[in-house]
C-alpha cells in the first residue's frame, strides 16, 4: 500500500550548528539512462505474477550496481561546473576515469573533488555523454562480484531486518544509502537501489530510491514494522512484496 505523503513525519535534519551534507537530489545525482532488462514482464491477472519472456533488444543489462556504484562514486567525488567550457571526449573520459577510480565509501574533501566542466549535474552530463558513461563506468562482472555478495547466501532474519530498518532511518553523517534487495534463494529479486530519503509515517517507513532500472522517476521502498518486512511495490519487472534488504558499499565487509 502507497501511503499519502502528508501522512508521513520527515526525519529530523542535522543540528543547526553544523552544516548539513549536500542532500542525495534524484533530479541531479543519478544517470539518466537505464540498467536494461533482460526480459519482458507481464502480470498474470490470475496468479498475480509476473510471466518473463526475453528481451531481445536488450543490451546495456545486468549493471545496477555498477550504475548504484558510480552516481555514488560521482556524488563523492565531483562537483559540476556548467559555466566552465566543454571538453571533447578523451578529456571527459580521463576525469570520469579519475572519478570512478575513486572509493565508493569515503568522500573527498570538497577542495579534493574532480571538476567536470560544461554540465550542471551527472543526470545533464549521462544525457550527452551516453556513450562514454557507460563504456567507462564497467561490465556486468562488477554486479557479479561485490565484496557484500557472501551476505545474502546467510539467512536474514526478522530482528535483522528491523535494525537494518532502523540504522537506514536514523542513519547520521551521510544522506543517502546503497542496497541490495533479494528474495534469496528465489532469484526473484537480486538488485540495486539508491535510498536518498526516508520517512517515518508510523507503523511504516517510506524510502525513496534511485533505481537503475527506472531512471525516469523516483521510485520507493516500504518498511512495515508490525511485521519487521521491507516491501517493494509493483513496478514493469516486479510484482510487489517482500524483499529482504542489506546494505552495502559502507564497510570493509560490504
Amino acid at each position: 500500500m502507497i501511503l499519502p505523503r502528508h501522512e508521513c513525519i520527515a526525519d529530523p535534519s542535522a543540528s543547526p550548528a553544523e552544516k548539513p551534507p549536500r542532500r542525495f537530489a534524484f533530479e541531479t545525482d543519478t544517470f539518466a539512462f537505464a540498467n536494461e532488462l533482460v526480459w519482458q514482464y507481464q502480470r498474470d491477472l490470475l496468479s498475480g505474477r509476473m510471466v518473463t519472456s526475453k528481451n531481445r533488444r536488450s543490451g546495456y543489462t545486468h549493471r545496477c550496481f555498477v550504475l548504484v556504484r558510480a552516481a555514488r562514486q560521482f556524488f563523492y567525488h565531483a562537483k559540476f561546473e556548467q559555466g566552465l567550457p566543454r571538453l571533447d571526449s578523451s578529456g571527459y573520459r580521463e576525469l570520469v576515469r579519475t572519478v570512478l577510480s575513486r572509493s565508493p565509501r569515503r568522500p573527498s574533501a570538497e577542495p579534493e573533488r574532480v571538476t567536470i566542466p560544461g554540465f550542471p549535474s551527472l543526470r545533464a552530463f549521462s544525457q550527452a555523454e551516453e556513450a562514454l558513461l557507460k563504456s567507462c563506468c564497467g561490465g556486468r562482472w562488477r554486479s557479479y562480484f561485490l565484496r557484500s555478495h557472501w551476505r545474502m547466501v546467510f539467512p536474514l532474519s526478522r530482528s535483522h531486518q528491523e535494525r537494518t530498518a532502523e540504522r537506514l532511518l536514523n542513519r547520521t553523517g551521510s544522506t543517502e544509502a546503497i542496497v541490495h534487495l533479494v528474495r534469496f534463494p528465489q532469484l526473484t529479486m537480486n538488485h540495486g537501489i539508491t535510498l536518498f530519503a526516508r520517512a517515518d509515517c508510523g507503523g511504516k517507513i517510506r524510502f525513496e530510491a534511485y533505481d537503475p532500472n527506472q531512471p525516469e522517476r523516483a521510485s520507493e521502498l516500504y518498511y512495515d514494522k508490525a511485521s519487521r518486512t521491507f516491501l517493494f511495490p509493483p513496478n514493469r519487472y516486479w510484482a510487489g512484496g517482500r524483499v529482504d534488504v542489506i546494505e552495502i558499499f559502507r564497510g570493509w565487509l560490504y
